[in-house]
């Protein structure tokens, strides 16, 4: 990735130690709120605590991000941010370990070795770190989807959601919609061009 990308990424990261900044605060919680609260579903944890998890994962965040600074050599911010939310649910699975009393442990077993078994980004969690970038990127995607197929005609939409999304021929999807194959290749390239640029706004913090 070059320089431009990653200054691109941060850019929106640098303006949150700003805690006046609330639309700042808005795109970041409305980009990584949802990410975290999969990574804790995806990890056996109910709704209630997978959203009791993110509210501690955001502000642990709030507190600690003026010590966040974008260098290479350090890993990039979603690995900090992974790293902070592991530990928060270790932290909450110990408390329920204490609070357990009275209660089935099979729950507690259960995910005491499913966190054992996840990988630590300090280690050998090459997997699971990219796994969590990629939930970023669909997560990314989906937002600048919600905005842009608010934004263009109907039948442009439908141009790239049927051959970008649900790989449907070109010939096939221009009969559907009865237009040219020409027009749905130019329909599909306009939706696939504002989609990266809206992207770029996400992470610059501009939308």
């Amino acid at each position: 990735m070059n320089v431009d990308q990653n200054e691109t990424r941060n850019s929106l990261l640098l303006r949150l130690p700003n805690k006046q900044d609330i639309e700042a605060w808005d795109q970041f919680v409305a980009i990584y709120h949802p990410l975290v609260f999969r990574l804790a579903r995806s990890k056996g944890f109910q709704e209630a605590d997978a959203h009791d998890i993110v509210q501690e994962v955001m502000i642990a965040i709030s507190r600690a991000i003026h010590r966040w600074e974008p260098d290479p050599c350090k890993g990039r911010f979603r690995d900090w941010l992974f790293r902070i939310a592991r530990n928060l649910m270790i932290n909450f699975l110990t408390r329920r370990k204490y609070q357990s009393i009275g209660q089935s442990t099979g729950q507690v077993i259960e995910f005491d070795e499913m966190l054992a078994d996840y990988p630590d980004p300090h280690g050998s969690g090459e997997d699971a770190s990219l796994e969590f970038e990629l939930e970023y990127r669909r997560e990314l995607f989906c937002m600048a989807a919600a905005k842009v197929s608010r934004q263009v005609r109907h039948p442009t939409w439908e141009a790239f959601r049927l051959t970008s999304v649900e790989h449907i021929p070109i010939v096939e999807a221009a009969k559907q919609l009865a237009m040219t194959e020409g027009a749905v290749l130019v329909a599909r390239c306009r939706v696939l061009a504002r989609l990266r640029e809206v992207v770029k706004q996400l992470e610059m913090g501009q939308t």
